[in-house]
């Protein structure tokens, strides 16, 4: 992905010299109904190492790529995620949009979050991630 240039933020966390997390943003594009394309970004791989987990370091990361792509001026955020985790960064449900991802997976744990106000309203369709992503 990197190598195509389609990350639009990737972040690392580092510890003295060592990483310690990670997390990437790329494009996503929502198919609606009637065959139009709305294009977003799509939140994930994150990582923390397993020692420096439960700290904080995954939240930063979050919260810091988040409002990057705020202030870039990207319209959403898709990231299919742990249930308990994601809604603290006010990702809600996709399905309260009427998005779905491509594959079937349970939907608690797949996720929208607006970075700009009403920026979902009226989308809704299929969640596709970039060929690059590695999910084809």
């Amino acid at each position: 992905m990197r190598a195509h240039g389609l990350l639009q933020v990737s972040l690392v966390a580092v510890e003295d010299t060592a990483l310690v997390g990670h997390i990437a943003f790329s494009p996503v594009a929502i198919t609606r109904p009637d065959g139009a394309v709305v294009e977003g970004i799509g939140l994930g791989p994150m990582a923390v190492t397993r020692e420096r987990q439960r700290l904080g370091i995954g939240s930063r990361l979050v919260r810091t790529g988040l409002e990057r792509l705020r202030v870039s001026g990207h319209p959403f955020c898709i990231v299919l995620g742990h249930a308990m985790y994601y809604p603290r960064f006010g990702f809600e449900r996709a399905s309260r949009f009427g998005i779905r991802w491509e594959r079937d997976v349970a939907d608690e744990v797949f996720f929208a979050l607006e970075l700009a106000p009403g920026a979902l309203s009226g989308v809704s369709g299929v969640v596709r991630y970039a060929p690059e992503f590695g999910l084809v």
